[in-house]
């Protein structure tokens, strides 16, 4: 198919693929049906919405989107041993993950076995310690202590750990499980093997969400009152958007009253969090997984473990201030420990090249080998690993892109003995391995990856054409009703043809802040991030005519609102105005 307005070699080496003729059809019939902007409705036809379906769309309602929680195997059972728990006041033990997701699940559950009068506490393994999920020891000491210890966001492939427990455990979790399960009161977890993966989706809060949903289910069988669970939401579109979930059908419905609730600023700890992080207008996708979320996350990876988990829980306004004030400090931290940790990974990966992108250090630390595999995948557009070496010992985070499911993958070298432990979910996972063997393990991982991978650098999907004098802060605020946006529902993208470049300069560290014109009295702002030293530097005045391409984005700054262009690449006109 030809490129759209003819790119096929932008600035950035990319071609440019826009609506096909007969989504452009489609859109004009949504736009009519629906009586939304034709913009809106080119939105929503690439992604499969129709005339029919763009209402509901637009605006979900997470009571039609909620399933059955007793569609996950396990959740009876599950629900059964921690209702009776709460009601009989047990001590239950949660034993959480020391990411966002896992603090947050704690959170859900912790919150409503507290709202329930019942007793709970946190256990958050320190991960240079103890290692990812359940250990054995942990596991038989919260066990003295604890009538029922409830496993989040880990445990599935802990058989050795669980079966240490001399009381009775429940697993919440959303990673890729094993052939066999381990032994466990209920192990709900939509990506077991024996699940159909409808609900596969779901990161560990979200699971446990739906276990909140039916323990206040049974409650209203029984004529009691339980815990409000949508002002829980909060939590949920932390942890899905943190924890790359796609932003699809229930996920996107979670998330974006998730952030409704989180607007309301009622939770002490994030709110003194997007406080301490300068956080000055309603949270978005983006806030979220690029603002709160590292700085609560830092906590397990350059801090203490628990240290996210308990902001997530306290009430108390003067200590949810303190811990993130704490967790903002760690996080600095952790982008210095990164950026040496980052400079060796990339260097290493564009040397090797190939299918996976993957580097191995001495010393690197161990807190920080996820984010610089995210930061490989960036830049290599390729799923990543970077892995922390220690003596004889290799400890690793991998990080996908859409189509390679890199939790599978690192299943199948478990299975085939290429690695001591491993396991994970389509877009992330972790691995342990010996130093004697990392080599070959790559090796055999690079060959999995690329017989997923079509091979081939993925063109720039544009979703149409706007003029400068078009992209009003109206249409920015309606094209944000098809969000939130995030992993497998990317923002839109517009081509912005012919236009010229009337002002540029450089800002902060390294970006490009743009005055757009169309010859025509249009204007608009964009911003290039990181571009002045790239490719996109030759966006100048008097450089000639461009077609740019980016996405719109509603900027508030100082009580004001407006709109500017995300750019996200480039290419030299061949033809003038008109």
């Amino acid at each position: 198919m030809r490129p759209f307005l003819d790119v096929s070699d932008s600035l950035l080496g990319r071609s440019w693929a826009g609506p096909t003729a007969e989504q452009d059809r489609l859109a004009e019939a949504v736009a009519r049906e629906a009586a939304i902007d034709r913009a809106l409705a080119l939105t929503l036809v690439r992604r499969g919405v129709g005339a029919a379906e763009a209402r509901g769309f637009l605006d979900p309602k997470l009571r039609d989107l909620l399933p059955d929680p007793l569609a996950l195997r396990g959740m009876g059972p599950a629900a059964e041993r921690v209702l009776r728990a709460a009601l009989g006041g047990e001590r239950v033990a949660v034993f959480a993950d020391y990411d966002v997701d896992g603090g947050a699940s704690a959170a859900l559950v912790l919150r409503w076995l507290g709202a329930m009068g019942a007793r709970g506490t946190l256990y958050v393994p320190d991960r240079i310690a103890e290692g990812y999920g359940p250990n054995a020891p942990a596991m038989a000491r919260l066990s003295a202590s604890h009538d029922l210890i409830v496993c989040v966001d880990c445990g599935t492939l802990a058989h050795e750990a669980l079966a240490a427990a001399a009381c009775d455990v429940v697993v919440v979790d959303h990673h890729q499980g094993g052939a066999t399960l381990p032994r466990a009161v209920a192990v709900v977890n939509p990506n077991r093997q024996d699940e159909d993966g409808s609900l596969g989706h779901l990161c560990a809060a979200g699971v446990a969400f739906l276990l909140l949903v039916e323990l206040n289910r049974r409650l209203k069988a029984e004529g009691r009152q339980g815990p409000d669970l949508l002002a829980m939401l909060d939590l949920v579109a932390l942890a899905t958007v943190a924890d790359v979930a796609p932003l699809t059908g229930l996920n996107r419905a979670l998330v974006r009253a998730g952030l409704q609730v989180m607007a309301r600023r009622e939770r002490a700890g994030l709110a003194a969090l997007a406080d301490v992080a300068g956080l000055q207008q309603a949270p978005t996708c983006h806030s979220l997984g690029y603002v709160l979320g590292p700085r609560v996350n830092a906590g397990g990876r350059v801090g203490g473990a628990d240290l996210g988990a308990r902001l997530l829980l306290t009430d108390d306004p003067h200590e949810a201030r303190a811990l993130a004030e704490r967790l903002h400090a760690l996080n600095a931290r952790r982008r210095e420990v990164e950026a040496g940790v980052q400079a060796e990974a990339l260097a290493q990966a564009e040397a090797r090249g190939g299918p996976l992108a993957w580097a191995a250090g001495e010393g690197w630390h161990p807190g920080v080998v996820g984010i610089v595999a995210a930061r490989l995948v960036g830049a290599a557009e390729r799923p990543a690993a970077v892995i922390a070496l220690e003596g004889d010992i290799g400890k690793g985070s991998l990080r996908s892109v859409p189509g390679v499911d890199i939790g599978a993958a690192v299943a199948r070298l478990v299975a085939e003995g290429l690695l001591l432990k491993g396991g994970g979910h389509a877009m992330a996972a972790g691995l342990t391995v010996q130093r004697g063997r990392l080599a070959e393990a790559m090796a055999r991982l690079s060959d999995l990856v690329a017989a997923q991978a079509t091979g081939a650098r993925a063109s720039l999907a544009l979703d149409g054409v706007l003029m400068p004098r078009g992209a009003t802060l109206a249409l920015a605020e309606a094209i944000e009703r098809a969000g939130p946006f995030g992993a497998s529902a990317p923002q839109p993208r517009w081509a912005f043809p012919d236009v010229l470049v009337a002002r540029a300069r450089v800002v902060g560290a390294g970006h490009l802040k743009l005055t757009l014109a169309d010859g025509l009295g249009g204007r608009l702002d964009a911003v290039a991030w990181n571009a002045a030293e790239g490719p996109l530097a030759a966006l100048r005045p008097g450089a000639g005519r461009f077609h740019v391409a980016g996405r719109l984005e509603v900027n508030a700054w100082g009580g004001r609102r407006g709109v500017q262009l995300l750019l996200d690449d480039a290419a030299r006109a061949s033809r003038g105005f008109g």
